[in-house]
């Protein structure tokens, strides 16, 4: 699978961990969309597009966001829930689960290393 393409969307707040987001065409057939570009404490690194988790109420089967306490819309108490379901570990990276997300390690250094190089090459452009 070949990248045929990447856009850079810059964020302009220098202060934010958030630099850019991406949109990555692979092939010249398929698209992903929202790859964040994050300035980590070892560096930048790329986060895959993903959505928050999901919780059913049991009375009502309304859809609560994880870790919330009560329905929002019958109110009534949710179970306490440690991780989602399929998650390990705790945190926000529990909250959330990838859209798309590559599945070799070769793969993922080979996505992170195109989409920051065009950040790098995008904010040269956008500095000078």
């Amino acid at each position: 699978m070949e990248i045929t393409e990447v856009r850079m969307f810059l964020k302009d707040s220098p202060d934010k961990k958030l630099k850019a987001y991406a949109t990555v065409t692979f092939d010249n057939a398929f698209v992903v969309r929202n790859i964040k570009v994050i300035e980590g404490s070892k560096g930048l690194f790329i986060a895959m597009p993903s959505r928050k988790i999901k919780q059913s109420c049991p009375k009502c089967n309304f859809k609560n966001e994880s870790r919330s306490k009560y329905c929002n819309q019958c109110g009534g108490q949710l179970p306490f829930v440690t991780a989602p379901l399929g998650q390990e570990g705790s945190g926000a990276s529990a909250d959330q689960k990838d859209i798309a997300h590559p599945i070799t390690q070769s793969f993922r250094e080979y996505l992170q290393k195109r989409v920051l190089d065009t950040f790098e090459q995008e904010r040269t452009k956008a500095v000078g």
